[in-house]
């Protein structure tokens, strides 16, 4: 039996019926090493890799690879939307109120949708986003004036 290694970006893209570019193979890789990412730290991110990118370029890929299933926007109510490259779980988020940090969190308790509504409304739930709010470490040490 061979061990099947993980594929590489440009075969992702493939495998998702994208079109393989250079600035797309940028975008993916730069949220997958950023932590929750706003479009302004992706788009920094991508010129860093390949040089000049529009910021329309990066919202229309951001598009394609969130539509795609290859990337998670979340939109902290209030708060920018991010990306973040963990996706096919049902993880959720610590948000700070001070800083705007963003941590990932695994489900509270059991599997997807980790929790049960009280009501469905005749739905087929098959997921559910928790954002819990609070003060990072960082922030709950910094005296508030």
């Amino acid at each position: 039996m061979t061990a099947s290694r993980p594929p590489n970006t440009a075969e992702e893209l493939r495998g998702a019926g994208l079109r393989v570019t250079a600035a797309r193979v940028a975008l993916l890789e730069t949220v997958r090493n950023g932590d929750h990412l706003g479009v302004e730290a992706i788009a920094s991110g991508v010129r860093e890799r390949v040089g000049h990118i529009s910021l329309q370029a990066v919202y229309d890929a951001l598009h394609a690879l969130t539509a795609a299933g290859l990337l998670r926007r979340l939109e902290p109510p209030g708060s920018p939307a991010r990306f973040e490259g963990r996706v096919g779980d049902n993880h959720h988020h610590l948000v700070c109120r001070s800083c705007g940090a963003v941590t990932d969190v695994d489900c509270a308790v059991g599997a997807a949708p980790c929790l049960t509504a009280s009501a469905d409304h005749g739905f087929s739930i098959d997921e559910a986003e928790v954002i819990y709010w609070g003060l990072c470490p960082a922030c709950s040490t910094t005296p508030r004036s």
